[in-house]
């Protein structure tokens, strides 16, 4: 049971940050329409920039620093790239920050060369323990952050003018745009927050019981597109459902792989995967997506 309950709340703190990547997937898509496929790499550079300035500043500065890089990177894709497309087919925008991403990691992969980079986090390989289960203590850190965040973005999207403002220009940016609210700047504020959320998942997701910062990271973080898919495309809530549902599933999965030999090796590599596929052919609009939302 102890071990059971080990995996059970392991996959849980995951999938919260799974979560935040996941969200900022959902963001996006619900505040400009794009398929942000460069999220990955964002989720690495926001990692890079706390691990390269720590040593400098300190641990919680460079937390800034990363959030803040990611945030800037996230607002002028949106103003260079994807508001100045000729075809604003979801496709075409889709295959651009596919583009997008392949720049990005090729020079962050350059810059980290064959190193794995310590995020210096001050609680390092700390772990939590109570009645007999232990769990690292980034991933309870990130646990409470994710709440925290997700409650704050549940206000954002509910209570206030500019949150409001991005689902309707979700919903029908032309008639949005005649009742007053600015699409340039609901844009920016939406590639804004997947920046945000972008690098705090990056921290987390690089600190223990991870070794550190590699280029690999960036396709660790595409993990959480199956929590994305699973929750609904232009869901926030679902993301969150999706990320924990990703998590524990994994987890298990993982934990319970030599019960599960008739699977084949390394089947909770996959599993998420296999989620996902099942998801778009049965629901495609995902468990809290809407139907509108675009099937990949």
């Amino acid at each position: 049971m102890s071990y059971f309950l080990t995996q059970v709340l392991n996959g849980l703190s995951f999938g919260l940050v799974l979560s935040l990547i996941a969200a900022g997937f959902a963001i996006v898509f619900t505040s400009t329409g794009v398929l942000n496929f460069a999220h990955g790499s964002v989720v690495l550079l926001g990692a890079y920039l706390v691990a390269v300035t720590q040593p400098t500043i300190g641990f919680w500065p460079a937390v800034l620093v990363g959030i803040a890089g990611a945030a800037g990177v996230g607002v002028l894709i949106n103003a260079l790239l994807v508001r100045n497309l000729a075809d604003p087919n979801p496709g075409t925008a889709a295959i651009l920050m596919l583009g997008v991403d392949i720049l990005l990691l090729t020079e962050l992969t350059r810059r980290i060369g064959n190193r794995v980079l310590p995020l210096g986090a001050p609680w390092g390989a700390d772990t939590v323990r109570f009645a007999g289960i232990a769990l690292p203590t980034g991933r309870v850190l990130a646990a409470v952050l994710a709440i925290v965040v997700f409650a704050g973005l549940w206000f954002l999207f509910a209570r206030t003018r500019m949150g409001v403002g991005m689902r309707a220009a979700a919903a029908d940016g032309p008639t949005a745009s005649l009742m007053g609210i600015q699409l340039a700047r609901t844009g920016a504020t939406g590639w804004a927050l997947a920046g945000v959320l972008a690098a705090l998942a990056g921290v987390f997701l690089t600190s223990f019981p991870a070794p550190g910062i590699a280029p690999t990271v960036a396709l660790s973080a595409f993990l959480a597109i199956p929590a994305w898919v699973l929750g609904g495309f232009d869901s926030v809530p679902g993301a969150v459902l999706g990320g924990l549902l990703v998590g524990l599933v994994t987890a298990l999965t993982v934990g319970y792989e030599s019960h599960l030999t008739f699977l084949g090796s390394g089947f909770g590599d996959v599993v998420p995967y296999v989620l996902m596929i099942i998801v778009l052919l049965v629901r495609p609009q995902g468990l809290l997506g809407s139907k509108e939302a675009v099937r990949v």
